[in-house]
């Protein structure tokens, strides 16, 4: 078995790969990168030992369905998009569920809340008038979640020191940004040329946070 180190070189490196097949629009290899660097990411968790803790076996359960997301997001079809959205969604109340599993601090998670609200609300402000009408309820559920998740790791990171966790939540956020302009403002390479990078190395920063997990209380 590939050690957590080597499981995490994979997966930047299929994110490069990835990055050189979207660009030359190889849609086969595009499948096989995507889908080969984030069964690394759950790789990693497993690697380290994700079963052996409650915090562990949320962030797998994160993980995998991370991985059914990026599969489903493979396809630009709207019920595969849909799909793609719901399993994204569930992912980020595992990670937020993970995060309160353990030490939260309640200032930090309420400087937080304020935070989150001015950020989704200028998020929503730029997107909603972009959004199909069928569309727009999915996406606010899925910004209030989303935010949510990042709100629970700031009170989990304040409270445990373990600032990866944060870290984590905010890249994720970063590179969910580039899927919804790319899919409601304007499609492009450049979107995936930071989303991806973003997206992979959030997964990989929150599969090794089970490292830790004997600390997260």
């Amino acid at each position: 078995m590939l050690s957590p180190l080597a499981l995490t070189v994979t997966c930047l490196v299929f994110v490069l790969i990835l990055l050189v097949v979207d660009h030359r629009e190889w849609p086969l290899g595009r499948v096989i990168a995507k889908l080969s660097a984030s069964t690394c990411f759950v790789g990693v968790a497993v690697v380290l030992g994700a079963h052996r803790s409650t915090y562990g076996q949320l962030i797998l359960g994160a993980l995998v369905l991370g991985w059914l997301g990026d599969a489903l997001l493979l396809s630009r079809a709207p019920k595969a998009f849909m799909g793609g959205l719901a399993a994204f969604l569930l992912s980020h109340v595992l990670f937020a569920t993970a995060f309160v599993s353990g030490a939260v601090s309640v200032p930090a998670m309420g400087a937080a809340v304020v935070m989150a609200g001015v950020f989704g609300a200028g998020v929503l402000r730029w997107l909603m008038p972009h959004a199909p009408e069928e569309f727009k309820g999915p996406v606010l559920a899925y910004v209030v979640v989303i935010l949510a998740m990042c709100v629970t790791a700031a009170g989990h990171a304040f409270a445990s020191q373990r600032w990866a966790v944060l870290v984590g939540a905010l890249l994720f956020t970063a590179s969910d940004l580039s899927v919804a302009r790319d899919r409601f403002v304007k499609q492009g390479y450049v979107n995936r040329l930071w989303g991806w990078p973003t997206y992979f190395v959030a997964q990989l920063v929150l599969a090794w946070t089970v490292a830790t997990a004997s600390v997260a209380g």
